[in-house]
């Protein structure tokens, strides 16, 4: 997606650049930490104090290609509510991570048209380049 940048001769290229994480989570802080988040200039939102949108939810759906992608099991709440011992939909996968703040698996983050899921070493480095 381009856009005018104020000259009739120029353009300039919207880079998206979001990550959704968590504030109090150790692991999140070391990786927007590694990777440079900030200083790379990447939009942060804490979904603990703002919580994640239909409409977020919603894109980052369509970028991963499925709810369950994006929805940790590692969540304290996954066993003690009994979702191991259920067979969840994508419809279930949503509405629980719309209630849920901690069944995102964390970071998620969005750079232009990719999406990086998680904490893995893999993905870290695949966002650190692509940051």
């Amino acid at each position: 997606m381009s856009t005018l940048c104020g000259h009739s001769l120029f353009f300039c290229k919207i880079i998206m650049k979001k990550i959704y994480h968590l504030a109090t989570c150790d692991t999140s802080r070391k990786i927007l930490k590694e990777v440079g988040a900030e200083k790379k200039g990447a939009a942060l939102q804490d979904i603990k104090t703002e919580k994640i949108t239909a409409a977020q939810i919603d894109e980052m759906k369509k970028m991963a290609g499925s709810y369950e992608a994006l929805f940790s099991r590692k969540a304290l709440k996954y066993r003690s509510m009994g979702l191991h011992e259920k067979q969840l939909t994508e419809k279930d996968y949503r509405k629980l991570i719309l209630e849920e703040y901690t069944f995102l698996k964390r970071p998620v983050a969005i750079v232009d048209n990719a999406i990086f899921i998680g904490n893995t070493k893999a993905v870290v480095e695949a966002l650190k380049a692509a940051l």
